[in-house]
């Protein structure tokens, strides 16, 4: 072999090797049409249990593994013992009544949301919804299907995308038999039923997360809200659901 050639051929092999093992060592999974300023936006929104997750513990550290720091925003906005009708602007109950007053808490949402990601390329949309307690406590889960479905349609209008994925917590096992919150169990089958009638959406099981010790320190069982584990847990699985949505709606699995 000619020692031109020779040399050819080890700087060929030089530049395999570092394209090769630049790969591995990639910090997070990369989609084919994705920019290095694109963001993978998750709005995570609720009452009282939504409140209670801190990101930062448990969603946030896996959902920038999965993509990378320089590739996620994380907006949260949540408070304690709120009917959906303060987030969907066109809730009316099964009467068809509705309150002089609505979507409130989503204005406030939305205003984080748009501050969070002015100027930002956003590359796809993830929306979390830990609600329904006090719903199933006013008795208005025979609506509940079609406010959750109201309140995709509209923050897809207001995002102008119709691929927002969505992630649902469960009701927990909380009153199964119906006896504090009369509308419980319809919520949960309300949840689920709009989970199965829509794509990129997927349903989180929260029914053991409420038993041990809270982070007050209290025993609990079948509470209302979760264990300081829990929260964590919960965390978890809401960073895993939204991590699969968002890779199987771009054909890749974690490796890619």
């Amino acid at each position: 072999m000619k020692l031109v050639e020779y040399a050819n051929v080890r700087k060929c092999l030089f530049i395999f090797c570092v394209v090769f093992v630049g790969g591995l060592s990639a910090p997070h999974v990369g989609f084919a049409n994705e920019s290095n300023s694109a963001y993978h936006l998750f709005i995570l929104s609720g009452q009282s249990n939504m409140a209670g997750l801190r990101p930062e513990e448990s969603f946030i550290p896996d959902v920038e593994e999965a993509f990378g720091k320089d590739h996620v925003l994380v907006v949260k906005d949540a408070l304690g013992g709120q009917p959906i009708r303060r987030w969907y602007t066109d809730w009316k109950a099964a009467d068809g009544s509705r309150p002089e007053s609505t979507g409130d808490l989503y204005q406030r949402l939305m205003e984080k949301v748009q501050a969070a990601t002015v100027g930002k390329e956003i590359q796809t949309v993830t929306f979390i919804w830990m609600q329904g307690e006090r719903d199933a406590a006013e008795k208005h889960g025979d609506v509940y299907k079609k406010s959750l479905e109201g309140l995709l349609q509209q923050l897809s209008s207001d995002l102008k995308r119709d691929d927002i994925n969505v992630v649902i917590g469960r009701l927990s096992d909380f009153d199964m038999e119906d006896k504090k919150y009369h509308h419980w169990t319809l919520i949960r089958e309300q949840q689920a039923a709009f989970v199965q009638d829509g794509p990129r959406r997927t349903l989180v099981n929260t029914d053991d997360l409420n038993d041990g010790v809270n982070r007050r320190g209290k025993e609990i069982k079948d509470d209302l809200h979760y264990s300081a584990p829990g929260y964590v847990e919960l965390g978890k699985r809401f960073a895993k659901e939204a991590i699969q949505l968002i890779q199987s709606s771009n054909g890749l699995s974690r490796g890619q």
